[in-house]
């Protein structure tokens, strides 16, 4: 069964003016279309067709014939990044964690403005393009960033909040000044729902 493009859960114009409405037409739309249609085409028709997104790029990856292994893995990756990017987001987001999810990144970095400012960083420093990720580890929470559409599926974490820093995501409203894009997108952040993931990652 072909990987579908999700739709998105509010209306393109939703984000204004943190993401404006013409960016997120062509972020979806095009791009994350572009995603599901090359990643399909690599594998339709190979036993690999049909298997969830976290089944082909986790323990699957490795074993995809090498001549199609970098187009599910770039493809792969941006339709799970972005599918779980949608959902993070939330029209009049912003504000803090709550719960549990608030207890553990209090532990670990003080309060979430401290969360915040290493995540920004790590995503500034990106060099190129990529994400910068919260993930649970399998033990814990932990930050860090990855490259172009990698996903922390990958390497075995569940990734729980991460940023898209692709010019695409942000250069309409932002050009080069990423830095601002990253500052201004918590405005945007869905707590609700990243808690939520919090939570059945560490059930599992």
């Amino acid at each position: 069964m072909p990987y579908e493009l999700p739709s998105l859960p509010y209306d393109y114009n939703a984000l204004e003016p943190t993401i404006d409405e013409q960016t997120m037409r062509i972020h979806h739309g095009k791009h994350h279309q572009a995603y599901v249609d090359n990643l399909n085409k690599a594998i339709e028709g190979t036993e690999f067709d049909g298997h969830p997104i976290e089944a082909l790029l986790g323990a699957l990856l490795d074993t995809v014939p090498e001549d199609k292994q970098a187009a599910v893995r770039n493809n792969g990756g941006g339709h799970a990044n972005h599918s779980l990017f949608w959902q993070i987001m939330k029209p009049g987001g912003g504000g803090e964690p709550s719960g549990d999810l608030a207890a553990a990144i209090n532990d670990l970095w003080g309060d979430a403005d401290k969360l915040k400012t290493a995540m920004n960083d790590n995503g500034v420093k990106r060099f190129g393009s990529g994400w910068t990720w919260l993930v649970w580890d399998g033990t814990g929470l932990a930050l860090y960033s990855t490259a172009n559409q990698d996903s922390p599926l990958m390497q075995d974490d569940v990734p729980l909040l991460g940023i898209d820093v692709w010019e695409h995501a942000y250069y309409l409203n932002y050009q080069n000044r990423r830095p601002d894009y990253l500052s201004a997108w918590w405005s945007v952040v869905n707590w609700d729902e990243v808690g939520k993931r919090f939570d059945e990652a560490r059930a599992k």
